[in-house]
C-alpha cells in the first residue's frame, strides 16, 4: 500500500491553498521513474475497485477541441481533486499551446481545497508515463528502437519516460513540419544521449521501430496513416492520439490493444470516436494486476491505446504539492 511522505488531510492548514504556475510545477522537477511508480500503485488500486472516477464529462466549443472536467478519489492514497483541461488544435497558429488547465486538490477529510495548480506539464508527463507504464507489460524488455510520429510536447514527454525504462539505441522521429522535427532531433538528442534520425515518411518511423509513439491531435474523424504490416511483428505501439494515425486495417492486425479504462472508451464510442477500433482486451489496471495478461509472446503486435484518465493527474499532484511545500515553491493564497 502506498504511504505518502507528505501531511495531508486534518494537519493542513483549512483557511488558504497554495497556488503553482506552470513554472512553479516545473520548478518541483518531479522525475520519471517516481511519476511511473505513482501511476502503477494508482492503477494497481484501480484494478481492485478501489478509485471513485466517472468518466470525464466535456464542452466543444470548436471542432476537434475539447475542455474536460476530470475529477478522481483515490482513498488509498488520500488524494481527490478534478482537472479542468482544454485541447485546442490550432492554438499553435497563436503561439498557445494544444494542452492547457488547472488542477484543483481537496482535502479529503473536509473537501477544503488545499492546491490550486497548472496542469500542463503534469498533464504532458503523466501521458508519457502512461505509455511507459503499459510498454512495461506489452513490449518486448530488449526493445530499443522507438519511432516517434508528431514531435510536439507528447512526443518529447513519451520517449523520456520510455527512455527511463528501457536502453533505447535509436529513435526514428517524424512530423509533417520538417522545421519541427530538425528541432525535435537536436532538442531530444542532446537531452537524452541516443540517436535520433529525422525521417521523410511516416513509415519509415514505423517500420524500423520496436516501440512506435503516435501523438498528433486527437481527431473526432481522422484521416489516418499507418496501414496493415508497417509494424513488425513484436512491436508495441502507443496511441496518444487515439485511431487518428492509424488504419483500420492497421488496428485490426494487433494481437492485444489495451486502453487505461473500459467505461471511458465506451463513453468515446457512444459518442462517435472509435467507429473502426476493436475493443480492448484490458485495461492498464487489470493488466498491472494481472488480471489479464500483457505481452505472452515476442511476435505479437500489441497497442496501448490510453484516453488520459484523472486518477493519473490525482497521483502526481500531490506529490508535486509535497515537494513544492519542501522547496518553498508556490503563492500562498488566503480562501
Amino acid at each position: 500500500m502506498f504511504l505518502s511522505r507528505y501531511p495531508f488531510g486534518a494537519l493542513m492548514d483549512s483557511r488558504r491553498l497554495l497556488y503553482l504556475s506552470r513554472s512553479d510545477v516545473e520548478k518541483v522537477a518531479l522525475d520519471l521513474k517516481t511519476i511511473i511508480r505513482l501511476l502503477e500503485e494508482a492503477f494497481r488500486l484501480k484494478g481492485q475497485g478501489l478509485v471513485e472516477m466517472p468518466p470525464k464529462p466535456g464542452i466543444h466549443t470548436k471542432p476537434d477541441a475539447f475542455i474536460h472536467a476530470m475529477p478522481a478519489y483515490i482513498p488509498g492514497m488520500r488524494y481527490a481533486g478534478i482537472k479542468w483541461v482544454s485541447g485546442y488544435p490550432e492554438n499553435y497558429k497563436h503561439g498557445l499551446p494544444y494542452i492547457s488547465g488547472l488542477l484543483i486538490l481537496n482535502d479529503v477529510e473536509t473537501g477544503l481545497p488545499y492546491a490550486v495548480m497548472d496542469c500542463t506539464w503534469i498533464t504532458a508527463y503523466r501521458t508519457g508515463a502512461a505509455t511507459a507504464l503499459s510498454a512495461k507489460y506489452l513490449a518486448r524488455r530488449d526493445s530499443d528502437t522507438v519511432g516517434i510520429l508528431a514531435c510536439g510536447v507528447q512526443g518529447r514527454t513519451n520517449l523520456e519516460a520510455l527512455a527511463s525504462l528501457f536502453k533505447i539505441r535509436r529513435v526514428y522521429a517524424y512530423d509533417i513540419s520538417r522545421e519541427a522535427q530538425e528541432k525535435y532531433v537536436k532538442e531530444m538528442s542532446d537531452k537524452l544521449g541516443v540517436e535520433i534520425i529525422g525521417v521523410n515518411e511516416p513509415r519509415e518511423a514505423v517500420a524500423k521501430s520496436d516501440i512506435v509513439v503516435t501523438s498528433g491531435p486527437i481527431l473526432k474523424n481522422p484521416r489516418p496513416t499507418i496501414d496493415r504490416d508497417w509494424l513488425q511483428p513484436g512491436g508495441f505501439a502507443s496511441a496518444v492520439d487515439f485511431d487518428s494515425y492509424w488504419k483500420p486495417e492497421a488496428l485490426a492486425q494487433f494481437d492485444k490493444i489495451s486502453t487505461d479504462d473500459h467505461a471511458q472508451f465506451q463513453y468515446y464510442k457512444s459518442i462517435g470516436y472509435f467507429c473502426s477500433t476493436p475493443y480492448p482486451y484490458a485495461d492498464l489496471g487489470e493488466i498491472v494486476n494481472g488480471f489479464k495478461p500483457g505481452r505472452e509472446r515476442d511476435d505479437e503486435r500489441t497497442m496501448a491505446m490510453n484516453l488520459g484518465l484523472a486518477l493519473e493527474d490525482m497521483a502526481v499532484a500531490p506529490e508535486i504539492y509535497g515537494r513544492a511545500l519542501e522547496k518553498g515553491v508556490g503563492t500562498w493564497l488566503e480562501l
